[in-house]
């Protein structure tokens, strides 16, 4: 699926002259219009919080603060970008806090998704200001829908056990936490809308039982993100179909809040690396790129071919024949000395020349942010925000 056209001449005005071309494209419109999408297909009062570790870039954040209604962070680093974003609401995760960014966290006025009885001991000790409510996270008893990730009904460092669950409730009664409802959160990558409906449906029903059983006064139900695309094509999780399962999925009194990152951020961004060299190796073609699995680790740490789209650069600055491939497929390769460096395999190509550009898409989201961007000490890529 090639590039808008908007991108495309973005990055065409980056190859007239100066070094290879190595660039992320982010648009903030496109991440405007998912985020109205996604707001859609849930019950309307929702409260929709972007997960920042999709994409930490301070222009993207800053867009999706002024779209969404807060932030969902991780760490001490995601809490200061959401704070410099502006959000509105920050929602703090994540199983190995700190003291230092509990106590930040806590200051900043962050909703606590608490993980542990540990974690739960701490909160009480420290001395920000009293009365503050915590979320609990639960790792539930029951399987979590289908997506490239289970967080839930699984053997996870993510939460609580549910059979802990009312001890952990008592203690927090006995520690004066107020406990403000669950945080639930059961897979990454989900495409099957009705398995997700299902999820969210249920929650809801698992959180108003157990806060009768056990006394808390349920204010609210976090069901995490999860919301997938496929990299490999075009599809995404059917958000209008989802939307007509949720219709009426909620509890009188009680706040639903989601927290959406790879489908807010996919397909709002493009990397895009320049042709260094081709080669032909015992019948393999090979695509050498500035740039690689450094830049946008996602295809090698799931073991996928990321799909590509060429774009011809017709500037040659050499006075030898320029090298080419047609009517053939390429291994699309990155810089670094090691095998693994593979971006994508055996892709088609009508015809490839060195110098030309190829731009992978859906890589807005768990790209550069996710890669190991030190190995052999490269330069990083250009950012282009549009």
């Amino acid at each position: 699926m090639a590039a808008p056209e908007h991108v495309r001449a973005a990055l065409t005005a980056r190859t007239r002259g100066g070094p290879p071309l190595c660039a992320y494209v982010y648009d903030t419109a496109a991440l405007r219009r998912r985020a109205t999408q996604v707001r859609a297909a849930f019950p309307p009062g929702t409260t929709m919080l972007y997960a920042v570790k999709a994409n930490g870039h301070p222009d993207v954040v800053r867009a999706l603060a002024g779209v969404c209604d807060g932030l969902e962070v991780a760490s001490g680093g995601e809490l200061r970008l959401a704070l410099a974003a502006g959000a509105r609401r920050v929602v703090f995760g994540g199983p190995g806090k700190t003291d230092a960014e509990l106590a930040a966290a806590r200051q900043a006025g962050a909703l606590l998704n608490v993980e542990s009885e540990h974690e739960l001991r701490r909160v009480a000790a420290d001395r920000a200001p009293a009365g503050q409510p915590v979320a609990i996270r639960v790792n539930r008893a029951a399987a979590a829908p289908v997506g490239s990730h289970a967080m839930t009904g699984t053997p996870t460092p993510f939460g609580v056990d549910e059979a802990h669950l009312p001890d952990l409730l008592e203690l927090a009664g006995r520690l004066g936490v107020p406990v403000a409802g669950f945080h639930l959160h059961a897979v990454s990558n989900s495409l099957d809308a009705a398995g997700y409906a299902r999820f969210v449906t249920d929650a809801l029903a698992w959180s108003r039982s157990v806060a009768a059983r056990h006394g808390v006064d349920l204010r609210l139900v976090n069901v995490g993100g999860g919301l997938g695309v496929d990299y490999r094509g075009a599809a995404t999780i059917d958000l209008a179909d989802l939307g007509r399962r949720l219709h009426g999925a909620a509890l009188p009194g009680v706040e639903l809040i989601v927290e959406p990152g790879r489908v807010l951020a996919a397909d709002a961004g493009w990397y895009a690396a320049q042709v260094l060299d081709l080669k032909t190796t015992h019948g393999r073609t090979f695509a050498v790129l500035r740039g690689g699995t450094h830049h946008f680790r996602l295809p090698a740490a799931w073991g996928y071919s990321h799909p590509f789209s060429v774009l011809p650069v017709d500037r040659w600055p050499y006075p030898w024949p320029r090298p080419q491939v047609a009517a053939t497929t390429v291994d699309a390769v990155g810089e670094l000395c090691t095998p693994r460096d593979v971006l994508a395999r055996d892709v088609p190509v009508a015809r490839l020349r060195l110098g030309d550009v190829l731009i992978f898409g859906r890589a807005g989201a768990y790209g550069w942010d996710i890669s190991h961007h030190d190995f052999l000490r490269h330069d990083p890529p250009e950012f282009i925000v549009l």
